[in-house]
């Protein structure tokens, strides 16, 4: 059988959506991702595919791209990784990177750059799942609340600043800011009136939510603020019934990495950005 593509988003959640819940965490950007564009729609084009071993099989894997950005692979055998590559180098020839699982983006990107092996990692990170939450102790200076619609110009803005020094495209952050505010799912910590941090968590999906961005302006740092605001938002995802709290963290960033698992956070699985060398 192997992969079906499409731009269906209910296609999409229809068939591959027991493969997704078997192991939600692992899957939270696939089920985060097709979740927007189910409640909120697409402004461009989304290409989603899923994947069986045979035409009898259930579907095992899956991925989403939003084009001209990489794919993002859900975990998936080899096999499937290795499968993809003619299907996307069909409708995707100059492809330029992939994100996954370390061990399916391997194997993905080997088989797209073939012999010539050109290709190097450009960010990896670590998936963690939260067990028993410990707020900071004690708590730096200010409280947490909910974000405000009086917010959203500085929101905005600091969302832009975490997609610049995570190497995202730059973009207008508003709409996308102002839904989460209006959703209830952006934390600030304030002090004296004045936002000092943010964090934000995405929709509870098949029972898992993801923390992010979480970003405290450089001038800020060192003060406590990511970490209670982080923990707050934590605390208001489990209120809110998600049963598996999730974020992920930089590799490169020894800092954040410690500061979530003195939280209680728990490493749950590696992922890598492969880029190819043309």
């Amino acid at each position: 059988m192997g992969w079906q593509l499409t731009e269906d988003v209910e296609e999409f959640r229809t068939a591959a959506g027991a493969c997704l819940a078997r192991e939600p965490a692992r899957s939270t950007l696939l089920l985060s991702i097709s979740e927007s564009m189910r409640v909120g729609g697409a402004t461009t084009p989304v290409r989603f595919g899923y994947w069986r071993e045979n035409e009898d099989a259930p579907v095992s894997a899956g991925f989403v791209q939003t084009p001209p950005l990489r794919p993002l692979l859900g975990p998936m055998p080899d096999r499937a990784a290795r499968e993809l590559v003619p299907v996307l180098r069909a409708v995707d020839p100059e492809l330029t990177s992939v994100q996954g699982e370390n061990a399916c983006a391997e194997a993905f990107a080997a088989e797209w750059t073939g012999r010539s092996g050109g290709r190097r990692v450009s960010r990896q990170v670590r998936l963690f799942r939260l067990g028993e939450l410990t707020p900071p102790d004690p708590a730096p200076a200010g409280r947490a609340r909910l974000a405000a619609d009086a917010d959203l110009a500085v929101l905005a803005e600091w969302m832009s600043a975490f997609a610049a020094d995570t190497g995202q495209p730059g973009a207008d952050y508003t709409p996308a800011t102002a839904e989460r505010i209006a959703t209830g799912r952006m934390w600030l910590w304030d002090v004296a009136g004045a936002p000092v941090a943010m964090a934000s968590v995405s929709p509870i999906v098949a029972g898992q939510a993801r923390v992010s961005p979480v970003y405290t302006p450089l001038r800020l740092r060192g003060r406590g603020y990511g970490g209670a605001v982080t923990a707050a938002v934590s605390r208001a995802a489990r209120d809110a019934g998600a049963e598996q709290v999730l974020l992920f963290a930089d590799l490169a960033n020894p800092t954040s990495n410690a500061l979530y698992q003195g939280l209680g956070y728990r490493p749950l699985t590696d992922s890598r950005t492969l880029t190819f060398d043309h």
